[in-house]
């Protein structure tokens, strides 16, 4: 992939953010993923290259959400595989809350998992503890495990959890462990970043949230130098009918991080609200300024991009 492309990423995330964020407290979430979608599609339509979505909103009959087997770009050079989700954290960018992120990865054709729209059971760290989670271990086996590779006792962990019915097992059991827990609403993509940075206090990502937002996490993880486990959870029996469809055969097996993100990845995202991982949107008189990450896992470098946007010479 051309390393030019992943700036052209970072203006992609920028233009989705930037939209969604003019409407972010409003209550209609709906609207704030639509506006981020337009603006997603616009933007990665004015780029000379051949994109295919195969992390999206959705099948075909959902459009005009960019769905799975979209075709974007200007059509110029090889197909590359597009995750993307251009509002990561809906609730939360209606609420006004913190974390919402826009999220683009690529890959060369073949490079992502074609992740079902059902649940993952995940597992997340940091550089640090790469090597040591096991997703079918205990919670509190993984928490030691983490803890013996950060040299530190488990009552020093931080587990970042989402706030659902469905974790009241796991938040009972890292509790009885003597770990630290921070609940989030929504936003398990930054959460599972999180993790790679020892300054955002954030030391493993456990629980269940949606598979799609797995494998962007995972592109993530497979730049900064992290390590990422999941299972697919399955509601019931027509998400296994479209998960065969996609070539999913095992349904009990474990994806690590090759499996979901592999070969040459980028990945690019921009703050939404403020976050653990970037700032927000903040507007001023006749522009913007947004904070955005860019990334590839071919060298590992991380760039971090703030921009200020003049509406007078290029309308958001």
């Amino acid at each position: 992939m051309d390393r030019n492309l992943a700036l052209e990423m970072v203006r992609v995330t920028e233009a989705a953010a930037i939209a969604a964020a003019r409407v972010m407290g409003r209550g209609d979430e709906r609207m704030a993923d639509q506006v981020a979608v337009d603006a997603m599609r616009s933007a990665l339509n004015g780029i000379k290259f051949s994109g295919r979505v195969v992390i999206g909103e959705g099948e075909r009959d959902e459009a005009p959400m960019l769905y799975i087997g979209e075709e974007v770009g200007q059509g110029n050079g090889s197909t590359i595989d597009i995750a993307l989700d251009p509002l990561e954290g809906t609730t939360i960018t209606a609420r006004g809350d913190n974390n919402a992120l826009a999220v683009i990865a690529c890959a060369d054709k073949g490079g992502f998992l074609n992740a079902p729209d059902t649940y993952m059971d995940k597992i997340a760290v940091g550089p640090v503890a790469r090597g040591a989670i096991d997703i079918t271990k205990s919670p509190t086996e993984n928490l030691r495990r983490v803890a013996a590779a950060k040299r530190c006792a488990v009552e020093e962990l931080t587990v970042i959890i989402l706030d659902r019915p469905r974790h009241e097992n796991l938040i009972m059991e890292c509790r009885r462990a003597g770990a630290r827990i921070k609940l989030i609403r929504d936003g398990d993509v930054s959460a599972a970043i999180a993790t790679c940075r020892e300054t955002r206090g954030v030391d493993i990502l456990m629980g269940i949230g949606g598979a799609p937002e797995g494998v962007l996490a995972a592109a993530a993880l497979r730049c900064m130098g992290g390590d990422f486990q999941g299972r697919l959870k399955f509601r019931n029996d027509e998400e296994r009918t479209r998960a065969r469809a996609m070539g999913i055969a095992d349904f009990e097996r474990v994806y690590h991080l090759q499996d979901l993100a592999k070969g040459e990845v980028m990945f690019a995202a921009t703050g939404v609200t403020h976050g653990d991982f970037l700032k927000g949107v903040v507007f001023f008189g006749g522009g913007c300024e947004t904070h955005s990450v860019v990334m590839r896992s071919k060298t590992g470098t991380i760039r971090y991009v703030t921009a200020y946007h003049e509406f007078a010479k290029k309308p958001h």
